[in-house]
C-alpha cells in the first residue's frame, strides 16, 4: 500500500472500511450500549469510530493542500469546515482531552456510521480527482488508510482485554491466523555489516521512519522466531515472576484466554501480553538480551527470520532518527519521544496494509494489553 496507485488505494480504503464496519457491528452485538471503563489506554468505541471519519475528512476532504503531501500545512485557513457540525470539538485528538471523551455528547451509532460513509464517499471522489499518482499527491490517502488500520487493531486488543467476544473474521488482520503451534527453529547468525534503517526511495513513509541512515552492526545471533510459551513458562515457574494477563494454570494445564474464552495454551506459539520489563526479565534469566531496533530490522531481511505473529519489544527507546523532520500530522511522532519503547513487526490483528519491516511501533514499556511478545539475542 505504500506505493499503491489510486485504483488500488481506493479498493484498500473500501476494504479497510468494511473491516471497521464489521468491528462496529460486532462490538454493538457484544456490548449493546458500547460502554467501556474509563482508562488511559483505550477510547470509547463511538469516539474511536468518529475519530476515524474525522481524520480522513480532515486530511483528504477538508485539506485544500491535500495533493501537496508533506508540504501541506497542518491547520489553518487551508482547511474547509467539516460536513458534521462540531466535529473538531468532538474528534480532534490533539485538542480533545482523553478523559473528556467519555462525557462528550457523541453522535449515536447510526449517525456515526453515516458520518463514516459520507466522508469515505467524498474522500474517494477527491482521490479520483488527484492530479497524478505521485507520492505527494497520494500521501494523505495512504496516511488515512494506515491510520484506520491502526484503530481497527486497537479495537481488537481493547476487546481482548475487556473480554468482549468478537468473531475471528474481523479480528485477524493479515495472512497469519490465530496463535497456533509451529515447529521451533534454530537461531540465525547475522554477519557484521552496515545496515540501513528507515525509508528511502519512492512510496509512503511515516515521519519517524525518515530520513534513511546507516548503522554499523557487529555480528550477532538472533532467534529465528519470537520466544514461545514453552520457553517462557519455565522462567515463570522457576522465578515466580507474575503471569501475563489472560493466562492461568488449571489442574496442571496451562490455558490462555481469547476474547473471554479459555482454551489450551498453544505451547509453541509466541508468548503474548508481556511488557518490556517482562521481556527483559526473561532475557536476564536466560542469559540473553533483547535485540536493538537495528538488529531486528537487519535480521528481518534474512531468510528464515519469521515475524508478524506478535509485536516484538526491542531494547531501544523510541527516538527520532538523525535529521528527523515532522510531517503535517505533527502529533504522530513528535510528542512521544520520551518514555516510549520501539516495537517491531506486526501481530495477527494488524492489517495487511500496515505490515512492513520498516514500521516503528511504540508504546510505554509497561503496557501488557497490546499483542506483544519478544525475541532474544545471544550475549
Amino acid at each position: 500500500m505504500r506505493t499503491a496507485v489510486p485504483a488500488v488505494l481506493a479498493q484498500a480504503l473500501q476494504l479497510t472500511r468494511a473491516r471497521t464496519l464489521g468491528l462496529m457491528q460486532a462490538w454493538q452485538a457484544a456490548v449493546s450500549d458500547l460502554s467501556v471503563p474509563l482508562s488511559p489506554r483505550v477510547n470509547p468505541p463511538l469516539w474511536e469510530w468518529g475519530h476515524i471519519a474525522w481524520f480522513q475528512e480532515w486530511w483528504t476532504v477538508r485539506n485544500r493542500q491535500r495533493h501537496e503531501g508533506i508540504r501541506s500545512a497542518s491547520s489553518g485557513d487551508g482547511f474547509a469546515p467539516s460536513h458534521m457540525p462540531h466535529a473538531d470539538a468532538l474528534y480532534n485528538s490533539s485538542e480533545v482531552a482523553h478523559d473528556s471523551r467519555w462525557s462528550l455528547a457523541l453522535p449515536d451509532f447510526e449517525h456515526t456510521q453515516r458520518y463514516l460513509s459520507d466522508v469515505l464517499a467524498h474522500s474517494l471522489a477527491h482521490l479520483r480527482a488527484a492530479p497524478d499518482a505521485s507520492d505527494e499527491a497520494l500521501y494523505f490517502w495512504r496516511l488515512v488508510l494506515q491510520h484506520e488500520a491502526m484503530h481497527n487493531e486497537a479495537s481488537v486488543y481493547m476487546a481482548q482485554n475487556l473480554g468482549v467476544a468478537l468473531p475471528e473474521a474481523w479480528c485477524v488482520g493479515h495472512a497469519l491466523s490465530w496463535p497456533q503451534e509451529t515447529a521451533p527453529k534454530a537461531g540465525l547468525r547475522i554477519p557484521s555489516q552496515v545496515c540501513q534503517l528507515g525509508h528511502s526511495g519512492a512510496g509512503f513513509a511515516f515521519d519517524n521512519e525518515c530520513p534513511a541512515h546507516t548503522v554499523a552492526l557487529a555480528a550477532y545471533e538472533i532467534d529465528a522466531q519470537a520466544v514461545s510459551w514453552a520457553q517462557y513458562l519455565p522462567f515463570l515457574q522457576e522465578t515466580g515472576h507474575a503471569l501475563p494477563p489472560h493466562v492461568r494454570c488449571v489442574q496442571g494445564g496451562w490455558q490462555v484466554q481469547m476474547f473471554g474464552h479459555w482454551r489450551a495454551m498453544p505451547m509453541s506459539a509466541p508468548v503474548v501480553h508481556v511488557n518490556a520489563w517482562d521481556a527483559q526479565a526473561w532475557c536476564h534469566w536466560a542469559g540473553r538480551r533483547l535485540p536493538t531496533e537495528a538488529e531486528w530490522t537487519c535480521a528481518a531481511n534474512t531468510h528464515g527470520f519469521e515475524w508478524g505473529r506478535v509485536w516484538e519489544w526491542t531494547a531501544d527507546d523510541f527516538a527520532p532518527y538523525p535529521g528527523f523532520l515532522p510531517h503535517p500530522y505533527r502529533e504522530y511522532s513528535e510528542p512521544w519521544w520520551q518514555g516510549h519503547r520501539v516495537l517491531k513487526g506486526a501481530c495477527w490483528a494488524t492489517s495487511q496494509h500496515l505490515v512492513d519491516a520498516r514500521y516503528r511501533n511504540f508504546f510505554v514499556p509497561e503496557r501488557q494489553d497490546i499483542l506483544a511478545g519478544f525475541r532474544s539475542v545471544k550475549i
